[in-house]
């Protein structure tokens, strides 16, 4: 394995986080997912045949656990996803499992900083 490879496992935490969605006032949905990998994303994708919104339930799907690990939605609740609940509910579940969640408290951020060679490069010039 390459140096890289082996700082980004060191560094990235790929265990699962914590996510809600308000429902209502004082009432939320919680559920738990491990970070969105490309190789999920691209399997969901395939399976939606380029759908974006099938393609998040999809993921919704195969990535929502409870705190204990099992999975909190079955390819069968696709449909009721859709069908059921007011569509601020399920894209409100959907963009957060595609978003970065918050870091916990006391977690560093991921930085996303260029470098200061790069940093540089972009400086306008002095006019």
């Amino acid at each position: 394995m390459s140096i890289g490879i082996d700082l980004l496992e060191k560094l990235v935490d790929m265990g699962p986080r914590r996510r809600s969605i308000e429902i209502r006032e004082g009432v939320e949905f919680e559920y738990f997912s491990t970070p969105v990998t490309l190789a999920e994303r691209g399997r969901a994708q395939k399976a939606a045949k380029d759908d974006t919104v099938e393609m998040a339930l999809q993921l919704l799907v195969v990535k929502a656990q409870t705190k204990d690990g099992q999975l909190m939605f079955n390819a069968g609740d696709i449909a009721t996803l859709k069908h059921k609940f007011p569509a601020s509910v399920s894209e409100g579940l959907m963009l957060q499992l595609l978003q970065d969640p918050e870091p916990e408290e006391g977690e560093a951020e991921l930085d996303m900083k260029s470098s200061r060679r790069g940093a540089a490069k972009e400086q306008p010039a002095a006019g």
